[in-house]
């Protein structure tokens, strides 16, 4: 029987330098291991009171980074493509999506938010709001569109992106997803309305998922990354 192997994730910290700091290429790598079902260590890094603590562990690397087997991995996308390819079947379960469109559902969400965000001319608002609509309408129609393997005559009620499933696609969405709604519902009085029905299931059904859940930061620490990037209208 293979050894397990040993895995260490080094996560940005919280305010108070301990708890899940907002960061989601972060939350995207834990999702990813706790749902490959693998043994992990978790490390937060305090990098505001501690800054010799990052260079000590792995000189000139950002967060999040991983350690597996005493080898540095860095670079969220090929920690992932490694974790897909090495922590695999028949022990690991395999997180890829079986349809590509699902890799790129809500894709510039996160652009068309922060251009929404960080946009101070009162003037603006409105378009800007609309943009971002938009682009919630378009991940909207994807999830009540039905996939290959679903009934094609009524739209879909899967649970997740690309399917019943979380997936790797899944990992990058929804900790961005997870920032839309607490900066715009605190910051700009938004919320994502009711009509997209397929994106608040979606929203819904993750928040049953305690690989969703338990990764996500707390919504006080997402306010206070967020402070100074939204700017006032006026």
């Amino acid at each position: 029987m293979a050894e397990e192997p040993k895995i260490e994730l080094f996560i940005k910290a919280s305010d108070d330098g301990e708890s899940i700091g907002n960061c989601p290429f972060s939350q995207r790598l834990f999702m990813i291991l706790w749902l490959k079902k693998v043994n992990f260590t978790i490390n937060t890094v305090d990098i505001k009171r501690n800054p010799d603590e990052l260079r000590d562990i792995a000189p000139g690397s950002q967060l999040p980074f991983l350690i597996y087997n005493g080898e540095l991995k860095t670079d969220n996308n090929k920690i992932e493509e490694f974790l897909e390819d090495v922590v695999s079947p028949p022990k690991y379960p395999k997180l890829d999506v079986k349809n590509k469109e699902s890799r790129t559902a809500g894709d510039n969400i996160f652009q068309k938010f922060s251009a929404y965000i960080k946009n101070p001319r009162l003037d603006k608002n409105d378009a800007l709001e609309k943009v971002f609509l938009k682009a919630l309408l378009k991940l909207d129609e994807y999830l009540n569109t039905a996939l290959p393997d679903e009934d094609s005559t009524r739209p879909s009620s899967r649970l997740f992106l690309d399917g019943n499933d979380l997936t790797l696609a899944d990992c990058n969405l929804l900790p961005k997803l997870h920032i839309v709604q607490v900066v715009c519902r605190h910051y700009r009085n938004f919320t994502i309305p009711d009509q997209l029905a397929g994106l608040c299931r979606y929203l819904k059904n993750a928040e049953k998922r305690e690989e969703y859940v338990n990764t996500c930061p707390n919504e006080e620490e997402i306010k206070l990354a967020y402070k100074h990037v939204v700017k006032r209208l006026v």
